[in-house]
């Protein structure tokens, strides 16, 4: 019964080594060349991207075990259509956690360009905006809204999930992050050592001079 949760979840970890690939840009381009090489670069970007977020799609909306916050129980929203209710409480949850990860992730695309974000290939590091409070907003914002979600479905199996999202979240972000040193070396380095990887920081500090 829950098979698709299951496959959901493989397709998220199997999609990893492909999104490894991508930000080798690098080697690619030692191997293939520099032209050769950033277009590989940029199909693997793409591939991994839309399949990570299809199957991170697929754990919040896959058949699974349901679960309600035993607090305002006998409130909850109805929809007939669809046969679908949402506990008034989970509704609550949801909406801070979605808007403001949504927010994060949206401004994360803004400021980096859409291209970067398809096809994970900066030309620079962009240190301002969201990215002067946090190194990875777009999985910042995508953690908050799992959890969100999970709440507006009432799914368990996904709320569940959450730590395994984290630790698959950090592992990709560890991996971008060394290629990034790779490619800009000091002026990354420096970058990392003013503003936390995926928990925001709101109270600037003093920013470091590159040498």
């Amino acid at each position: 019964m829950y098979i698709w949760f299951f496959v959901c979840v493989l397709g998220v970890i199997a999609v990893m080594p492909v999104h490894f690939l991508s930000v080798e840009h690098l080697k690619l381009q030692d191997r293939y060349g520099e032209e050769k090489g950033t277009s590989i670069g940029k199909i693997f970007g793409v591939v991994s991207g839309w399949g990570f977020f299809l199957f991170w799609f697929g754990i919040w909306i896959s058949p699974q075990a349901r679960f309600a916050v035993p607090i305002l129980l006998n409130l909850s929203i109805v929809i007939p259509s669809i046969d679908f209710s949402i506990p008034l409480l989970h509704l609550i949850i949801f909406a801070p956690f979605f808007i403001v990860g949504a927010l994060f992730g949206i401004k994360g695309v803004k400021e980096a360009t859409l291209q970067t974000a398809e096809t994970h290939r900066p030309e620079k590091i962009v240190t301002t905006g969201v990215y002067s409070t946090v190194r990875h907003p777009q999985y910042f914002g995508g953690l908050l809204a799992h959890v969100g979600i999970s709440f507006l479905f009432s799914a368990l199996f996904s709320l569940v999930s959450t730590a395994l999202m984290v630790l698959i979240i950090y592992i990709i972000s560890w991996k971008e992050e060394k290629e990034l040193s790779r490619e800009f070396g000091r002026e990354y380095e420096v970058y990392k050592k003013e503003v936390p990887m995926l928990m925001p920081r709101f109270i600037s500090k003093k920013k470091t001079r590159v040498k």
